[in-house]
């Protein structure tokens, strides 16, 4: 059989809305669309002419619901639904119930209208009223309605973790709970049923783990049989909805309602045994997630379905988690001696088996969150990961189960299952991926606030503000932005603070939240964050209409005492008649002078900050409904100085590190720039803007057809059991888009498959993983999440996700490990720059857990990027790559196939794709390919090697009589430190930073630098076609002073590019009496620092000796510290300087010495791992 044999059937992308008989690869979202479809289908084979009806609102887990709604418009019409989305929960839900009313009334269009609302479980919360209302009025006989709950409970992307049950016992409302995509198909169409024959809403709880996987499932017009009760016991005249109803009427038939819901729950053996031997002694109950995360644990523990029957455990799923079903529950406890309730969040299940089981002859006893002895079993907090409940049944099997050779290989590898859990908590993460800002986020700039000011959190993507170091701190649930402010205010002498309010929130009900402030007549500045899009779920638009002009008109309604509108192109708001009157327009550069303002103003303003979302900027330019600017923003990174004050001004991700001979320097990821262009805004005269051309890729010319040639077909993975793939990688880089194509590519050739895609708040440049399992059939896989230990292959895009502490607990010595190399930096270099990476330690906590001889590490993103031209073709090319080395247990015609069925750049992907093919195949003839393509200097690894190179730049620089001053200043610390050993560590540190004062860059140095010919050399790597540049600068005698007292940058043209060669061939007048910018007092200090170094070294080698020799090297790399241009550089300056005096005292006083304590930095070091040296920290007293 050929690999092509495998394909099964033909696919298409419709499949999942249109097969009527057959199997569909859907995610969760996509099933919940399908389902009303399909009750559509059966209601016309059962004569009935129906229509339906969806409203809600979004948030994770259900956050991406209404996009697929959207994308299905056109087969949701054509079978008589109608979607629209509520403004907020608790307004979905009322609509809902209103779609229950139409037969009421006269001029009813069909015979009933079926509808689903859905919520996030603080949607949930809030809709409580609407719900509760609409549940007892009842559900009409022909419509019936499911409540979709989405359920977060390991709080992945929310401000709480939470469950929703509780909320609808109190709503009487049942609950059904999936274990299984295929489960929201099938319960979905029992609860509308149920919904109907009962007259109440059905509750169907959507888990983080289910909603969020996608699988392979079946449907059929006959797959669900539904069956009445034999024994109709609804009181006469039914539970329906109907008028005149009297609240009391309703309440008193909220009981027959559950009655009805239970006896047909029965009728359709929702619940069901699992395993049920006659001499059961261990009982497990379980329900959804849990009842995947119970056959989990059973095959982690070695135990077959046959072998828990042998031992006495009875296992059974319940599908009707409220109300339980008394007498199939009663059946499940008869006999035995323990029950094992394994459920999340707090007790459903147990609560009421404790009410039903108390007074029971022979009661068994109950365990679950607790055992048999008090203590914590399955703990309430959070969700449970298949190992948690692994160790737990494990402990009860050997409570109940007696002595034997099963029990004791169960015990076994329940320490096994723990120890893996020990080795991965061993490792600390020293780098952790926090999620952040999209590049050239609007929030960047939006969420700052004056220094002595803070600002309170609210909902949405500026939630992340927290972590930003931008003293914005205290949410509240959505909506009610600020709000705390006013109780807060009466009994604080703090006099102000800001708000920030996204405007999907503000429309949600944020709104309500302005006019609380105003009507308490607080002191609060509320930012209404204009993005264009709902930003935090996957931009959708906002519902109903809302534009920037409108939100002016309701807040000058509302009576604020000011208000602003900041934007990035003002120019588009002046003259626009319905902007409100007395609004004041601004550049967004006037953004913290405004704050400054208002912070003094009494009473509630509002600055409506209007900037399209940067996510959606590139969602629309590839789509081609959004201005794409010719115009890229670059830095020349010998003039950049490492000072960080571009990241200071954009907050922005796209601006990486960059290690260089001459310390770490700045670059911009032209891959993920999204060209907000407010890192230009640095105070630093290293940047260019681009204009025209384009990215430059490798030339089509070298990769001919016959590039790809003659690559054998690998050896595949069999499927004698499920095969497991951990996917790792950073939200927003298309990292979920290999799950997606190989979860397709299983499904087009017949197999089993699940994929979880874990992001939620991940999705914003977090740790991203995809769990995918992959086996012969459906029924060969239970939980959709990777076991402890039980990886196959981890594929690993990030190599800080994959050697963080939750990836490493899935790897064993069974793990083939295919890594990326190329740390992308972390969010946090934005707010340090010196934040240190580890990026050997990344690599061998990764190396220890799976064997040195099974981690395979490639540098793939600078590999993708070369040849492709864009870092997002790495995902593609690591896939190629771990597919050639045979260990992708699927055919390429089938991966082929999924890539153009996904339909997204399928040349470049199958390209990339290809290219990782022949990375793994033939490595050198990759190498070969990119010869051409100059490759970065190495680094020094000798001292002689620094001095080498820096004595050659400074006779650059100046001549070589200022090179041989240098030159003999490093010889006097080199001779001085040999005679204590062997040590260079002073040595190297002067070498290094008499050289940075020495060569420090004034007009003649930035001239000389971007004419030398190095700059363009780098410009023509990066980009191509005809572009011309702007240089971004401040000069000292030209440039205008902002409020602070700062110079501002100003942007000239190519005519300054002559200038500059001038200008660098007058450097021989630097520091003479005809040097005119000599005279400013940055270039006096900058002369200065030099004479005070010579002076200190001089010290350091007079006095030098072993005890503190530590010391002398930390004054040696004081000029580290000091770094930038103008008033940058006098804030490091300063800083540096207390620094030097703290530790140049302990130098000289030995008794001064206690107050300090080594600590690491990013450096300068030949010695050390990753480049990283010590430095010393100053602890005061």
């Amino acid at each position: 059989m050929t690999s092509a044999d495998r394909i099964t059937q033909p696919v298409t992308l419709n499949d999942k809305y249109t097969l009527e008989e057959g199997r569909i690869f859907v995610s969760g979202s996509q099933a919940l669309v399908r389902l009303p479809i399909l009750q559509k289908e059966a209601d016309t084979a059962r004569g009935l002419n129906t229509s339906g009806f969806i409203s809600g609102y979004r948030g994770s887990p259900l956050a991406g619901l209404d996009k697929q709604l959207w994308s299905a418009k056109k087969h949701l019409e054509s079978h008589d639904i109608k979607f629209t989305p509520g403004i907020n929960e608790d307004l979905g839900a009322t609509a809902v119930w209103g779609s229950q009313q139409t037969h009421l009334f006269p001029d009813a269009k069909f015979d009933g209208t079926f509808a689903l609302w859905y919520g996030k479980g603080p949607g949930v919360d809030r809709s409580m009223d609407a719900i509760k209302h609409a549940n007892a009025a009842g559900t009409s006989a022909n419509g019936g309605v499911l409540a979709l709950l989405g359920d977060d409970h390991d709080c992945v992307s929310s401000t709480l973790g939470h469950q929703s049950e509780h909320d609808m016992i109190s709503a009487m409302v049942p609950v059904l709970y999936p274990a299984t995509v295929q489960e929201y198909l099938d319960y979905g169409l029992i609860g509308f049923g149920m919904s109907r024959y009962a007259g109440c809403w059905v509750g169907l709880k959507c888990a983080t783990e289910i909603v969020e996987s996608s699988a392979s499932v079946e449907v059929s017009p006959t797959r669900i049989q539904l069956k009445e009760p034999k024994k109709d016991s609804r009181p006469e005249g039914g539970l329906h909805i109907r008028m005149p109803d009297p609240p009391l009427v309703q309440e008193q038939r909220l009981e027959a309602k559950v009655d009805a819901a239970v006896a047909y729950a029965k009728a359709n053996g929702i619940d069901k045994f699992i395993t049920n031997p006659k001499k059961a002694t261990l009982g497990i109950i379980t329900s959804g997630k849990s009842y995947k995360d119970v056959m989990q644990s059973l095959d982690d523990l070695g135990l077959t379905v046959k072998d828990a029957e042998k031992l006495g455990i009875r296992i059974y799923k319940v599908g009707l988690v409220w109300p339980l079903e008394n007498k199939g529950v009663l059946e499940f406890a008869k006999g035995l001696k323990e029950i094992l309730v394994v459920e999340e969040k707090r007790e459903m299940i147990e609560h009421q088996l404790k009410t039903l089981l108390y007074g029971q002859k022979d009661q068994p006893r109950l365990v679950g969150k607790h055992d048999d002895k008090g203590e914590v079993l399955l703990p309430f907090a959070g969700g449970h990961t298949p190992a948690l409940v692994a160790l737990a049944m494990a402990k009860r099997i050997a409570a109940t189960c007696g002595k034997n050779a099963t029990t004791k290989a169960v015990a076994e590898r329940a320490k096994y299952i723990q120890a893996l859990q020990d080795q991965a908590e061993k490792f600390a993460d020293t780098v952790t991926r926090l999620p952040y800002y999209c590049a050239g986020c609007p929030h960047n700039t939006s969420t700052k606030v004056p220094e002595g000011s803070r600002a309170v959190a609210g909902i949405g993507c500026h939630y992340m503000v927290q972590w930003m170091n931008r003293s914005s701190n205290i949410i509240t649930h959505m909506g009610g932005e600020g709000v705390n402010w006013v109780g807060h205010a009466p009994f604080t002498n703090e006099k102000h603070v800001f708000a920030n309010l996204g405007d999907g929130t503000y429309y949600h009900s944020g709104s309500l939240a302005v006019r609380q402030s105003v009507a308490a007549g607080v002191n609060i500045t509320y930012k209404i964050l204009y993005n264009d899009a709902v930003a935090m779920t996957g931009g959708q638009p906002v519902e109903g209409p809302m534009s920037v002009a409108r939100i002016t008109q309701q807040m000058a309604a509302e009576g604020v005492k000011k208000l602003y509108l900041v934007s990035d192109e003002p120019e588009k708001h002046v003259g626009d008649k319905q902007i409100a009157t007395g609004t004041l327009i601004r550049h967004r550069r006037e953004l913290d002078d405004i704050q400054r303002e208002l912070c003094e103003t009494p009473g509630t303003t509002v600055i409506i900050y209007d900037q399209t979302c940067a996510a959606e900027k590139r969602r629309r330019r590839k789509r081609g409904t959004f201005p794409d600017p010719a115009k890229r923003a670059f830095i020349n990174e010998l003039v950049c100085e490492g000072c960080g004050d571009c990241s200071v001004k954009s907050n922005c991700v796209a601006v990486e590190p960059l290690e260089t001979e001459f310390g770490r320097k700045r670059k911009i990821n032209q891959s993920s720039c999204n060209k907000d262009y407010s890192c230009v805004e640095g105070f630093c005269p290293s940047f260019v803007t681009v204009h025209g051309g384009d990215l430059r890729k490798l030339e089509q010319q070298k990769t001919g057809d016959d590039t790809f040639a003659g690559l054998p077909d690998p050896k595949l993975p069999k499927l004698d059991k499920p095969y497991n793939m951990l996917i790792t990688g950073i939200g927003g880089t298309g990292v979920i888009t290999i799950g997606a194509v190989l979860g397709m590519a299983a499904h087009i050739e017949g197999k089993g498959v699940t994929v979880l895609d874990q992001t939620g708040l991940a999705q914003k440049n977090g740790s991203v993983m995809s769990h995918l399992r992959i086996a012969k059939t459906p029924d060969d896989l239970h939980a959709v999440r990777i076991a402890t230990g039980n990886t196959d292959l981890l594929l690993g895009c990030d190599v800080v996700v994959s050697a963080g502490k939750v990836a490493l607990s899935r790897y064993s010595e069974k793990t083939t490990a295919i890594v990326n190399s190329h740390l992308t930096p972390t969010a946090a270099f934005t707010l340090d720059p010196d934040t240190k990476f580890h990026e050997s330690e990344q690599m061998l906590k990764i190396k220890n857990t799976v064997g040195k001889n099974k981690a395979d590490f490639i540098e793939a993103t600078a590999l993708a990027t070369d040849l492709m031209g864009d870092a997002i073709a790495t995902n593609m090319f690591m896939m190629g790559y771990a597919w050639q080395k045979g260990l992708i247990p699927l055919s390429f015609e089938a991966i082929e196939e999924a890539v153009k069925l996904n339909g997204v750049a399928v040349q470049d992907n199958l390209k990339a794709f290809a290219w990782g093919r022949l990375g793994a195949h033939n490595p050198a003839k990759v190498k070969d390919v990119l010869k051409a393509r100059k490759q970065p200097e190495a680094l020094s690894d000798t001292v002689e090697e620094i001095i080498q190179k820096r004595v050659a730049y400074l006779t650059d620089y100046q001549n070589a009589k200022y090179a041989e001053k240098y030159q003999k200043l490093v010889a006097k610390a080199q001779k001085a430190e040999a005679k204590l050993g062997n040590d260079t560590e002073l040595t190297e540190a002067v070498a290094r930073y008499a050289f940075k004062l020495m060569a420090y860059k004034d007009e003649y140095e930035v001239a000389r630098l971007y004419t030398s010919g190095e700059f363009k050399q780098k410009l023509k790597q990066t980009f191509a076609g005809n572009y011309k540049l702007k240089f971004h600068m401040a000069p000292p005698l030209l440039a205008r002073k902002n409020s602070k007292g700062h110079l501002v940058k100003q942007e000239f043209g190519g005519w300054v590019y002559p200038a500059f060669k001038v200008l660098a061939k007058l450097k021989g007048l630097r520091g003479t009496a005809f040097d005119i910018f000599g005279y400013t007092a940055e270039r006096k200090t900058e002369r200065q620092l030099i004479k005070d170094y010579k002076h200190m070294v001089k010290h350091l080698i007079k006095n030098l000796d072993a005890e503190n020799h530590h010391l002398a090297v930390a004054l040696a790399r004081i000029p580290e510290e000091i770094r930038g241009f103008g008033h940058v550089k006098e804030n490091h300056l300063a800083k540096a300087k207390v620094k030097e005096a703290q530790i140049l005292a302990a130098f000289n006083d030995p008794t001064q010495r206690t107050n300090l304590e080594l600590m690491p930095t990013i450096g300068h070091s030949l010695s050390s791992d990753d480049t990283a040296a010590t430095k010393v920290k100053i602890v005061m007293s």
